[in-house]
């Protein structure tokens, strides 16, 4: 199900129904013709599609009326909620008789809340309610487009539309709010050209330049279309609404009543009727359009708010940001590599330091052990609290005897050492794995005995003689580790998969993505990158129903998002699937401080630096069984097209033994990798 459902164009803007995808889509149809039960599925599915699934009720929609609404519209009681519903959709309730309220919580609020009590804790407190609104480096932020987070600033279209712009005043930032939407979108270039110069402003007439002034003479505002009708025509602040509402619902009789009583208005006014005609078809167009400004103005304010903590408080800022998308891995992930961009500090999760949510501490933010996947915030909680009460943690074994077992089982104990929390304590996060069985058994022996009140026969000098014995293993090696690591974060933290083969990725001519920002806004175009396959979306074409494909990697430097055309993502499809780690070959076009990727070639990143490495050279202790250990690692790695590994190892008196090894070995970034972190490997240089 899930990979044919993958196989449906999703375009939020613009749905594709169930017959026009089987139309655009080759793998589609080939899935119906090869399958009988794929074939009957699609029948079925075209059948029901358009149907109501179920009964929905707007997340913020409340109705008031004059009589009990039971005269004015069928109710229907959801069994989840203790109010009822109108039967009606939001369309028909009005008129019904019924007036509706939209009553919108915004998480944004909370998060500009938290920042401010994190700026309490360091005696910074601000006053939002006074805040000027004038700040240079709140301004700079968004005409860099650096609004990760910044509410209502985004989406990569919207930082666009930010650079472009350059907003350097609050009713800049109302414009670009009420203008970023589908319909009014039309009207950016207009107002970016009239801002700067670059087309002249049109005032429609010249009574109207106070109402245009601000929006540099572009109607952007349903209170201005109201406003023309008042000046120029004589309306009331009444007839003026009902204009505006008729302009919104475009019903032709009503709108030629408008036009005539409006042209009438204006020509008592010494507006020349051809013109007065003019302005009201201007009008018409735009109020289509129009935004409510009053509703645009408390939002662009909520926006400056956002980026005014981002420019002046970003570790106060990104901690609450983070804490109100715990449970929001990717977003985590994307802030993650923003707040190293702004020079961040984000620690680690660690059982010592860490609450349970995301906190501020000497300038940096704490990674929140409830944030590590599959915990659960309310085990954290109790983490915390014991940590508070009974002081840090000496080991791992005064761990599992301080918690209680109901809250940390072995599923939260292993995750937790997955994503490093327990380093501080216990650094083997194999050996906690391997022993997380026995720990938590022992855990649940001194929770029991905790229970039952029995004191040790021994006395207290005794405890911990039942401590379970620790299973000897090896560290993991760096890719293991960020393997463990990625599963239980959700995003590489202490490292990245590519960093080990950068040298052979440089030999091979490929760039981080830092270089190749550089590169790009000084006109280099065509680039060999890499980097781990974080997502990818497929859409199809609205012209050709050709699917291409966003792909967002990872490096060492941080995240980019490479488009892959039709062309190029049919002969790349199979490699570019999320985890993968791949070497591209990609097109870059800077254009208003962004860089864009275009992708035309893609292979797995081993293919690409095969053969980089002529041979190792690997600094050894002669103790016998760490090369027993080493000996294990080379014999999964004999490859007949590979390079050469001598082993170097010191004797006494201050000579050095050299040996070749028979045979040749694969010598790509996890080989090497796991080399370095060899018992008894001293150092690793390349031949």
């Amino acid at each position: 199900m899930d990979r044919l459902a993958k196989m449906v164009p999703a375009n939020p803007a613009n749905p594709v129904t169930l017959a026009k995808a089987i139309e655009i889509e080759p793998r589609l149809r080939a899935a119906r013709d090869e399958d009988e039960a794929v074939s009957r599925l699609l029948d079925v599915a075209l059948k029901l599609e358009g149907l109501y699934r179920n009964a929905s009720t707007h997340a913020a929609g409340v109705v008031i009326a004059d009589r009990a609404l039971t005269e004015l519209t069928p109710l229907y009681q959801d069994p989840r909620s203790e109010l009822p519903a109108t039967q009606f959709n939001m369309k028909w309730v009005e008129s019904a008789g019924l007036v509706k309220f939209d009553f919108l919580g915004l998480k944004t609020l909370t998060v500009i809340d938290k920042a401010l009590k994190f700026l309490d804790q360091r005696g910074a407190r601000v006053d939002m309610g006074v805040l000027p609104v004038d700040d240079a480096k709140t301004y700079e932020l968004m005409s860099a487009g650096h609004t990760v987070g910044v509410f209502q600033m985004e989406g990569q279209g919207m930082r666009d539309t930010l650079r472009q712009l350059r907003p350097n005043s609050i009713e800049d930032v109302t414009a670009v709010g009420a203008l970023y939407r589908p319909g009014p979108m039309d009207n950016i270039p207009a107002f970016v050209d009239c801002k700067f110069g670059r087309r002249a402003i049109d005032y429609l007439h010249p009574s109207l330049e106070p109402v245009l002034k601000e929006t540099y003479g572009i109607i952007v505002y349903q209170e201005q279309v109201m406003q023309i009708a008042q000046i120029l025509a004589g309306y009331s602040l009444g007839g003026a609404d009902l204009l505006r509402r008729a302009m919104g619902k475009k019903k032709k009789d009503e709108m030629a009543q408008q036009k005539a009583m409006f042209v009438a208005g204006a020509s008592e006014r010494g507006v020349p009727e051809s013109q007065a005609a003019s302005i009201f078809e201007l009008v018409d167009k735009f109020a289509g359009y129009g935004f409510n400004k009053s509703h645009a103005a408390a939002y662009a304010v909520v926006s400056y708010q956002t980026a005014w903590l981002k420019a002046n408080a970003p570790v106060e800022f990104f901690a609450a940001s983070m804490s109100l998308d715990i449970a929001n891995t990717d977003k985590l992930a994307v802030f993650y590599q923003d707040a190293k961009r702004f020079g961040v500090k984000i620690r680690a999760p660690d059982i010592n330091r860490s609450g349970a949510d995301f906190e501020v501490a000497d300038g940096e933010v704490l990674y929140a052990l409830g944030a590590v996947r599959n915990v659960g915030l309310a085990a954290m909680q109790h983490v915390a609290e014991l940590r508070r009460d009974g002081g840090p943690f000496r080991d791992i074994f005064d761990f599992v005897e301080r918690v209680d077992p109901r809250h940390v089982n072995k599923r939260t104990f292993e995750t937790l050492a997955r994503a490093g929390a327990f380093d501080s304590i216990h650094p083997n996060r194999a050996q906690l794995v391997a022993a997380a069985d026995a720990l938590i058994a022992y855990a649940q022996s001194v929770a029991a005995d905790r229970a039952s009140a029995q004191a040790s026969l021994f006395g207290g000098d005794q405890a911990g003689v039942g401590r379970p014995r620790m299973p000897r293993a090896e560290m993991w090696t760096p890719v293991e580790r960020l393997d463990e690591e990625l599963a239980a974060v959700g995003f590489y933290f202490s490292g990245h998969p590519l960093e080990d083969m950068i040298p052979a990725l440089r030999r091979r001519r490929t760039e981080l993505l830092t270089d190749v920002i550089l590169k790009a806004e000084a006109g280099a175009e065509v680039f060999r990158m890499a980097g781990v396959i974080r997502r990818k979306q497929e859409r199809a074409s609205q012209s050709s129903g050709e699917k291409f494909a966003f792909v967002t990697l990872s490096d060492p430097t941080g995240e980019y998002e490479v488009l892959f055309p039709p062309e190029s993502l049919r002969r790349c499809r199979d490699v570019l699937e999320p985890g993968k780690v791949v070497s591209i070959k990609v097109r870059a076009k800077a254009r208003d401080g962004e860089v864009r990727f275009f992708g035309d070639e893609a292979e797995p990143v081993e293919k690409a630096i095969e053969n980089a490495v002529a041979g190792l050279r690997v600094h050894i202790s002669p103790r016998s069984a760490e090369i027993d250990a080493l000996k294990r690692r080379l014999e999964g790695a004999v490859n007949a097209r590979g390079g050469e590994i001598i082993l170097t190892a010191p004797l006494e008196g201050g000579r050095e033994v050299e040996v070749k090894l028979p045979g040749r070995f694969t010598l790509d970034g996890a080989m090497r990798g796991a080399l370095k972190t060899a018992p008894g490997v001293l150092y690793v240089e390349e031949l």
